[in-house]
C-alpha cells in the first residue's frame, strides 16, 4: 500500500539525501544565479562602461576607414571587418569571462556543484501522464506561476518608477549633442537595469529559502522508511547475530591461543575454568589469559593438558575470577592473596625435588565480598575455601 504525504513525518536521513544528490536532486534555485549574474554584469558594466563604449566606438569607426588597397580589392572587406569584430570582441571578453565565473559561483550557492548521469537518465516515471498532470498543475507549478507574475510585476513597477524619476533627463537629452546624450543615456540605462537586478535579488531571497523548504518536505520519510533503511544499513538480525558469532569465534580462537602461556589454570572443577599467568620478575598482578564455561571451560582444560599446564581447582575462586576479570586483565586486588597461594603452590612443584618437596596443597580462602554464586550473582555466604 501507497504512502501519503502525510505519513512522511519524518525528517530525510544522510542516506537518502546522499541517494538524492546522487540522483541529481538537490535544492536549486534558479533565480539566485540570474540575480548574481544580472547584478554583477551590470555592477561591472558600471565600472567599466565609459572606458568600454569609448574603445568600441573607436573600433567601430576604425573599421569604416578604407584605404585605397581595400577600395580597390574589396575581397579584403572580410578580412577587414574581422580583424575590428576581432579587437571588439576581445574588448568585451572581460565582461563575458566575468559573467561567466559568476555564473559557475552562483550556481553552487544553492545545492552546492553536482555532476550526475542519473539527472539526465531516461526515466519512465517521466513519461506517466499521471505525474505529468501533477507537474503541471501541482502545487511547484503555482509557485512558479507566481514567482514569475511577482517578477513580472516587480521589473514592471521599478521600470516605471525609474522612466517617471528620470523624465525631466529623458527630455533633455534630445536637446544635447551626440556624445552627450549616449552618455546620459547610457548611465540611465544602467541605473534602470541595476534596479531590475535588485529587485530580481528579492525575488532570490524569497526563493531560496522556500526551494530548500520544499526540497526538505518532498525528500521526507515514513517512521517505516526510516526503519527499513536502518535495517538495511545495519543489516538484518540474522546477519547481525552470524557477525557476532563468527567475532565470538575469532576471540575464543585468539584467547585459546593464550593458555599455553599461562602458568595454572582455576577450575571449578567442570562449569568454569580460567587460565592465569604470572610473571615472577614483574611487578604487576596475575593475569588472566583465558576463560570459559561449561564446553570453553572443557576446551580450556583439554589445552592446558595438551600443554603441561598445572589445574587446581577452586571452585569459588575460579567463579570470583570469571565473574570479576576480563580477558587480559589483572585480577583485583582482593584476589590477590588467594591466586598467589595458588601461583606459590605451582611453583613449587615445579620446582620440587627429592631435596625440595613442594609445598602442601593450599586452602584457598576468598574473601565473603568476591564470592559468587554459579549463575554470576553475589554469594551472601561470609566465606568459602578450597
Amino acid at each position: 500500500m501507497s504512502e501519503s504525504a502525510q505519513d512522511k513525518t519524518e525528517d530525510p536521513t544522510a542516506q537518502k539525501l546522499k541517494k538524492a544528490r546522487d540522483d541529481g536532486q538537490v535544492a536549486r534555485s534558479m533565480e539566485l544565479p540570474a540575480a548574481v549574474i544580472v547584478i554583477g554584469s551590470i555592477a561591472m558594466l558600471m565600472v567599466t562602461g565609459s572606458w568600454l563604449i569609448t574603445r568600441l566606438s573607436a573600433v567601430f569607426a576604425q573599421g569604416f576607414v578604407f584605404d585605397r588597397q581595400l577600395i580597390e580589392k574589396p575581397l579584403l572587406l572580410p578580412a577587414h571587418f574581422g580583424e575590428h569584430l576581432l579587437a571588439a570582441f576581445m574588448l568585451v571578453m572581460p565582461v563575458i569571462l566575468f559573467t561567466m565565473v559568476a555564473a559557475i559561483i552562483a550556481s553552487g550557492l544553492t545545492g552546492g556543484y553536482l555532476f550526475s548521469l542519473g539527472a539526465v537518465m531516461p526515466k519512465g516515471s517521466k513519461l506517466n501522464l499521471i505525474s505529468g498532470l501533477q507537474r503541471i498543475f501541482g502545487t511547484h507549478a503555482l509557485v512558479e506561476l507566481g514567482k514569475a507574475i511577482l517578477k513580472f510585476v516587480l521589473v514592471v513597477t521599478v521600470l516605471w518608477w525609474s522612466l517617471m524619476a528620470n523624465m525631466d533627463s529623458l527630455v533633455q537629452i534630445g536637446q544635447m549633442g551626440l556624445e552627450p546624450a549616449l552618455d546620459a543615456a547610457g548611465k540611465m540605462i544602467l541605473q534602470s537595469g541595476l534596479l531590475v537586478a535588485l529587485s530580481l535579488a528579492v525575488i532570490a531571497m524569497i526563493d531560496v529559502p522556500w526551494q530548500k523548504h520544499s526540497f526538505t518536505k518532498r525528500m521526507r520519510m515514513s517512521k517505516q522508511e526510516v526503519k527499513d533503511e536502518f535495517k538495511q544499513m545495519e543489516g538484518s538480525p540474522e546477519v547481525k547475530a552470524q557477525i557476532r558469532r563468527r567475532q565470538r569465534e575469532m576471540a575464543n580462537s585468539r584467547m585459546m591461543d593464550r593458555v599455553k602461556d599461562a602458568d595454572v589454570v582455576i577450575t571449578n572443577p567442570e562449569h568454569f575454568a580460567v587460565a592465569l599467568e604470572y610473571d615472577p620478575t614483574g611487578d604487576g598482578a596475575p593475569i588472566m589469559v583465558a576463560k570459559g564455561s561449561d564446553h570453553m571451560a572443557a576446551l580450556i582444560r583439554a589445552e592446558a593438558k595438551n600443554h603441561g599446564i598445572h589445574i587446581f581447582e577452586a571452585a569459588p575462586l575460579a567463579r570470583a575470577i570469571y565473574f570479576t576479570t576480563e580477558v587480559e586483565r589483572q585480577v583485583p586486588e582482593d584476589l590477590y592473596h588467594a591466586v598467589a597461594q595458588v601461583i606459590a603452590y605451582v611453583f613449587s612443584l615445579e620446582a620440587a625435588s627429592p631435596l625440595n618437596p613442594p609445598r602442601p596443597r593450599p586452602q584457598v580462602t576468598v574473601p565473603p565480598s568476591m564470592l559468587f554464586s554459579p549463575d554470576g550473582k553475589r554469594d551472601p555466604a561470609p566465606g568459602a575455601t578450597a
